[in-house]
C-alpha cells in the first residue's frame, strides 16, 4: 500500500508504516502527479482535496490531521467511494490554551481584569465548550451562541424549552458536559453575543447553508459589537472580514484584536498584521499533543477502513515537556498575574507574536514562504497537563483556577 502523506504531519512514518510505504511531501506540493498511485492521501488544512487532485488517482482512503474539513470536498470522496477521516477535538484543549493566554496577555497590557467580563463565545462545539469551561473557571462571564447546535437540540426533541435531565442517555455534543445538560437557557442569541466585552469565534468555514461563516464578522457584525470591544479569531482566516477588522481599529470600535488565521494565507495582510494586539501564524492548535492527537485519529480511522487492528501508540515517543513542575507562590493577592505568569512560563504566546511580527519586514513576494517556514518549524509546545504545579503556601482558590486551566496541581 502506497501513502502520501504531509510531512509535517508528526510521526506520520511511525503510525503509518505499519500499513504501507510512506511518502511525505510539503503539503503545497502535493497534485494529481504526486497522489497518482497512492492508496492513502494524509493531508492538513493547506492542501485541497477535490476532483481535480485525485482525478485518475487510485486513491481510496483521505485522512486530514485537522478538525476543519473546508478543504476537502467530502461530496466528491463520497461519490467516488473513498474512505474518509478528519480529526475532531484533537487540537481543541490546544486552541483554548491559546485563547485563555491572549486573553491574560491583553488584560495586563489594557490594564483591566478577565473576572467579571462577558466573553461571547461563537460556536461551542469541541474548542468553544473548552473555552468557555477554562474562561468560566477564572471569573469570566461566558455566553456561549451556537444556531446549529441549536437547531439539533431542537431535531433530538432536547429543546431548551422542554430539555430535561437525561443521566443514562449518551451525551454526543462537547458542551453538554461543561455547560450543563439540564440548563434550559445556556445558548443565547447573537444580539447578547454583540453586547459582550470580548467576542471569540470558533466556527467551521462555510458559505452555504441557513449559517455561514464566512465573512461572519463582518463591517455589520462589528459595527453592532459593544464600542471598544475585543475579538478574538482561531477559527478560519475568512470568518473575519479583514479589511472591516482594519477599519473597526481604525475607528475604535474594536480596542484589540487577535488573530491567528488571515485571509488568504499564507499571503497575510501587512496592514491587518501591523494593527492587530496579538498576531499568529495559524498556530493555536499547534501544541505538540494536538498534533499527535490528529495523527493518532486519522490513523485509526485508515486502520478500520482497511479492516487492520491498530497497534501504534504515540506515548513513549512524546517528548518531555520543557517545564514539567512550577512552584507558584499562594500568598500574591492578585490571582490573576499570578495565572498570567504560570501560564507564560509553560506558553508563551508573546514570543510566537514577535515571530510572526518579523514578517513586515520580509519582502513581499518571500511572505508566504517565510508564513509556512513559521508554521513547519514551529517549537515543540506541550499543553497545560504535562506541567506539575504545586502552590506555596496552599491558596485553595488559585489551585482550583489552575487547575480549570489544564494544570496538574499537586497537594503537599
Amino acid at each position: 500500500m502506497k501513502i502520501v502523506a504531509d510531512e509535517n504531519i508528526p510521526y506520520v512514518k511511525e503510525a503509518f508504516g505499519c500499513l504501507g510505504d510512506v511518502l511525505t511531501l510539503p503539503g503545497r506540493a502535493m497534485d494529481a502527479a504526486a497522489v497518482k498511485d497512492a492508496d492513502v492521501l494524509l493531508v492538513r488544512s493547506i492542501t485541497k482535496v477535490d476532483e481535480h487532485l485525485l482525478e485518475g488517482s487510485s486513491v481510496r482512503f483521505v485522512g486530514t490531521a485537522t478538525i476543519g474539513e473546508d478543504h476537502i470536498d467530502t461530496a466528491h470522496l463520497a461519490n467516488r467511494g473513498i474512505g474518509f477521516a478528519s480529526a475532531p477535538g484533537s487540537n481543541a484543549n490546544s486552541v483554548g490554551e491559546y485563547v485563555m493566554a491572549a486573553l491574560l496577555v491583553l488584560a495586563e497590557r489594557f490594564e483591566f481584569r478577565l473576572a467579571g467580563r462577558t466573553l461571547g463565545i461563537v460556536g461551542v462545539g469541541n474548542v468553544g465548550s473548552r473555552v468557555f469551561e477554562k474562561a468560566s473557571e477564572i471569573g469570566m462571564a461566558c455566553v456561549p451562541n451556537d444556531p446549529p447546535l441549536e437547531r439539533e437540540l431542537e431535531k433530538r426533541g432536547l429543546s431548551q424549552a422542554n430539555e430535561g435531565r437525561r443521566p443514562n442517555e449518551r451525551r454526543d455534543c462537547p458542551c453538554f458536559s461543561i455547560l450543563g445538560w439540564d440548563n434550559p437557557d445556556f445558548l443565547h442569541p447573537i444580539d447578547d453575543i454583540l453586547d459582550c466585552d470580548i467576542v471569540t469565534l470558533h466556527v467551521p468555514l462555510t458559505r452555504e447553508g441557513p449559517d455561514p461563516t464566512c465573512h461572519l464578522a463582518d463591517a455589520s457584525f462589528l459595527s453592532e459589537m459593544k464600542p471598544g470591544a475585543i475579538l478574538i479569531n482561531t477559527s478560519r482566516g475568512p470568518v473575519a472580514d479583514g479589511d472591516a477588522l482594519k477599519l473597526a481599529m481604525d475607528d475604535g470600535q474594536l480596542s484589540a484584536c487577535v488573530l491567528d488565521v488571515w485571509e488568504g494565507e499564507p499571503d497575510v495582510d501587512v496592514g491587518l498584521l501591523e494593527r492587530v494586539a496579538i498576531a499568529t501564524p495559524h498556530i493555536a492548535g499547534y501544541s505538540f499533543d494536538g498534533k499527535v492527537n490528529g495523527t493518532r485519529m486519522i490513523y485509526e480511522a485508515a486502520s478500520a477502513f482497511f479492516g487492520i487492528e491498530p497497534t501504534w501508540d504515540p506515548t513513549p515517543l512524546l517528548p518531555a515537556p520543557e517545564c514539567p513542575c512550577l512552584d507558584v507562590p499562594g500568598d500574591i493577592e492578585d490571582l490573576e498575574r499570578v495565572l498570567r505568569e504560570t501560564v507564560l512560563t509553560v506558553y508563551d504566546v508573546v514570543r510566537d507574536d514577535c515571530a510572526m511580527r518579523e514578517l513586515i519586514a520580509v519582502p513581499a513576494n518571500e511572505r508566504p514562504a517565510f508564513y509556512d517556514r513559521l508554521r513547519k518549524e514551529y517549537p515543540r509546545r506541550r499543553e497545560f497537563f504535562n506541567t506539575r504545579v504545586r502552590v506555596v503556601p496552599r491558596n485553595s482558590r488559585l489551585e482550583q483556577q489552575l487547575s480549570g486551566l489544564g494544570f496538574q496541581c499537586e497537594v503537599t
